[in-house]
């Protein structure tokens, strides 16, 4: 088991990761109205979902499926060790697999943009910022991350709780005024707020996948870590529970003073809605907006890669990636090699391709490991009832999520087939993958040589040795 210890940082980190990573879209986004291809893209603005208004806020209940499993699984790794215990090696492969090749840098790179982006708002206000400009900065960003990440456990996680007061400093920005205009009898753009939107069932698949897919992943962000939690048995529901009220008070709160300024038209056209609030409202201090903001984007990358690297550390070790990336630093003891994986896709991600498209490709098979993973709680329920669990939740909380999620991928299928299609056949590249690196024991000598010589050389490279050396040096 990991030994990091943070002397209590950690701890205050995990109790507000899903805050951190789900209120950073409710800030730039104005909620449910200006729906985009994810939670965090937000930031950059974009199109609606039809339908996504209505099923963000019913989804916070099911956060407390991942207090039982982590509570009843004591391992790092999320998804991909729930995965791995109820249904065995292919399909945890197949999820660590997607997500360190395409999700994960691309939804890194995404929420990196906005950093970008609202980072350089102060310096061009009345003109368009350069997208040369953005990506350059978004490039610093992760880079400055991803070395916090593999300097220190510790500082990562003194930084984290900065930032967080940050967003809620941002969010109280926001809500403050939007209070006092509320006060003043400024309700016009809530009257018929809802209306023309098209709610036909063709459009839940969009709304649910793509409106959920980061306002809510935060959410088990904890359980990614759960092996460095003190406590868990009472640290994790804790945390959840208080996160969830945190999270579904912000999102109100945020949305009903966007609207007691900003009608849904002027939402949808704005790329940075909460600049456009604070313009109207805050005049000269509207300047502070775009910082935190950009702070809060900088807090959900930190936590992002804080809480993934760890993923892909479990996944090294039991086997499912390089050895090397279940190695750590032999004097900071961080897990070097997983978190700095991550940099070279993600730079890769940044600078080709549309990654709106890739990640709309992608979130099918996001939300479908997610259902397998809480539909995995209801089958060690019947299997395996003498399992410790320190807290449960009613059955039909899982039933209904899990079914919810398996019903609107496959729904997804005939309302979107080709982009679903396509991130079919990607996931679908996972199988032969498992066969021919894991399961195929008779590989080449020249093969086996090289990845000896390259495993080395970067342990030199790196000064990181597998977990159970360092302890001894």
């Amino acid at each position: 088991r990991p030994k990091w210890k943070v002397l209590g940082f950690v701890l205050v980190f995990v109790w507000f990761v899903w805050f951190c990573c789900s209120v950073v879209s409710t800030i730039s986004s104005g909620g449910y109205l200006q729906g985009n291809v994810n939670g965090e893209a937000a930031f950059l603005g974009g199109k609606e979902p039809p339908g996504q208004e209505k099923v963000v806020l019913k989804k916070k209940i099911t956060s407390l499926s991942y207090a039982e499993l982590g509570t009843s699984i004591k391992k790092s790794g999320g998804h991909y060790t729930y995965i791995l215990e109820v249904f065995g090696p292919l399909p945890a492969f197949v999820r660590v697999w997607v997500e360190l090749l395409i999700i994960r840098p691309a939804a890194t790179a995404v929420i990196s943009l906005a950093f970008g982006r609202y980072i350089l708002e102060p310096f061009f206000i009345q003109c368009e910022i350069p997208e040369l400009a953005i990506k350059l900065i978004t490039a610093v960003g992760i880079t400055v991350v991803m070395v916090l990440n593999s300097m220190s456990v510790s500082w990562s996680a003194r930084i984290q709780i900065f930032l967080t007061f940050c967003k809620l400093t941002a969010i109280l920005i926001i809500i403050v005024p939007g209070v006092m205009q509320l006060i003043k009898g400024q309700t016009q753009h809530f009257q018929d707020a809802f209306s023309g939107r098209d709610a036909s069932i063709m459009g839940l698949p969009l709304a649910f996948i793509m409106g959920c897919m980061h306002t809510l992943a935060g959410k088990f962000y904890l359980n990614f870590v759960t092996e460095e939690v003190e406590n868990p048995e009472k640290t994790i529901p804790l945390a959840i529970c208080i996160s969830m009220a945190i999270v579904t008070t912000g999102y109100v709160l945020t949305n009903v003073a966007y609207f007691t300024t900003i009608s849904a038209e002027e939402l949808l056209l704005s790329n940075a809605v909460a600049v456009t609030f604070s313009e109207r409202l805050l005049g000269n201090f509207s300047l502070a907006v775009p910082i935190f903001v950009a702070l809060s984007c900088f807090g959900s990358m930190n936590g992002g890669v804080f809480a993934v690297s760890r993923l892909f550390y479990v996944a090294s070790r039991e086997g499912h990636l390089p050895e090397i990336l279940s190695m750590i630093h032999v004097r900071k003891h961080t897990p070097l090699p997983a978190v700095i994986v991550l940099h070279p896709l993600t730079m890769i991600m940044l600078f080709s391709g549309d990654l709106y498209s890739l990640l709309n490709f992608l979130s099918f098979a996001r939300w479908l490991f997610i259902g397998l993973a809480v539909a995995g709680l209801i089958y060690l329920r019947y299997k395996r009832p003498e399992m410790h669990r320190p807290f449960k939740v009613p059955l039909f909380i899982p039933a209904l999520f899990s079914f919810t999620c398996l019903f609107m991928v496959a729904l997804s299928l005939y309302s979107d087939p080709f982009s679903t299609g396509i991130g079919f056949i990607i996931t679908l590249t996972g199988v032969p993958a498992y066969y021919l690196f894991i399961i195929w024991d008779k590989k080449p000598k020249w093969f086996r040589r090289m990845s000896d010589r390259i495993t080395r050389t970067l342990q030199i490279i790196l000064e990181v040795v597998p977990e159970e050396d360092c302890h001894k040096l």
